[in-house]
């Protein structure tokens, strides 16, 4: 990396990166890591895996330069951090009789950190996730003080509502941003459903993005079969292909 960003024979490209434009790779290559583990890919997993630590790396570099921070000091800080998270580990506290009461001690001990730096209860939640990770995310956080539905039966009520509010607000001629905010809470509400249900709201929708791309695909394979295409057929054509994946998948 420091040859990669050396003024005189660095890389032009690595050279005039900074953090805002380095940070989308960086999210790019999570994603990355994600979807090899996804796919049991291991060796494919290595290789993911050595292009996020290549981002931490330039990350760490930038930072060096500016002379906010050194590589040694971001493995220092996680390094202080998870013996401190984990004192039944690393001191003599009693270990945890589960996972589940090590979750609970797991965020009790974040709580202090957040009230050691005056945060409040929702500050430290990344900005950076995706939006329905992140709401998910706002939602438990806000169910750790008692703000939380009480059961999923009403969260369901709660997304009839709002798909009630959509219809009304499109029935009305509601402006465009009026429609994208009804349709904000609705994909909230459903992000709280999943949490209650205990359902990844995420995997649940990279599983129904996977199960829609393989029945399309089973739709253009079978009007190939006709000798045409997606563009060319009806709707009709192209639903009766889609029960018929779906009903060899069931």
């Amino acid at each position: 990396m420091r040859r990669l960003r050396d003024p005189g024979r660095g890389c032009p490209w690595d050279r005039e990166q900074n953090f805002a434009t380095i940070a989308p790779y960086t999210i790019e290559e999570a994603y990355e890591v994600a979807g090899a583990i996804e796919d049991e890919n291991w060796p494919h997993l290595k290789d993911e895996l050595g292009d996020l630590l290549f981002q931490v790396v330039f990350h760490a570099k930038m930072a060096e330069e500016q002379g906010l921070f050194d590589f040694g000091g971001v493995v220092g800080a996680i390094t202080s951090k998870m013996i401190a998270r984990h004192p039944h580990v690393f001191a003599d506290e009693t270990m945890p009789a589960t996972a589940a009461a090590q979750t609970v001690a797991w965020e009790e001990r974040k709580k202090g950190e957040r009230a050691a730096k005056a945060l409040g209860i929702l500050d430290d939640v990344p900005r950076a996730l995706p939006a329905l990770a992140r709401a998910e995310k706002l939602q438990k956080r806000a169910g750790t003080v008692g703000f939380d539905w009480e059961s999923a039966p009403k969260v369901v009520e709660k997304i009839a509502e709002e798909a009630g509010e959509i219809a009304e607000a499109q029935a009305a001629g509601a402006p465009p941003e009026k429609l994208e905010e009804e349709v904000g809470d609705l994909l909230f509400a459903v992000a709280n459903l999943a949490r209650h249900l205990k359902v990844d709201p995420e995997k649940a929708l990279r599983a129904a993005n996977a199960k829609f791309i393989r029945r399309f695909r089973a739709i253009e394979a079978g009007l190939a079969a006709r000798g045409t295409t997606p563009a060319e057929a009806t709707l009709e054509e192209m639903e009766a292909l889609w029960v018929a994946a779906k009903e060899l998948e069931t």
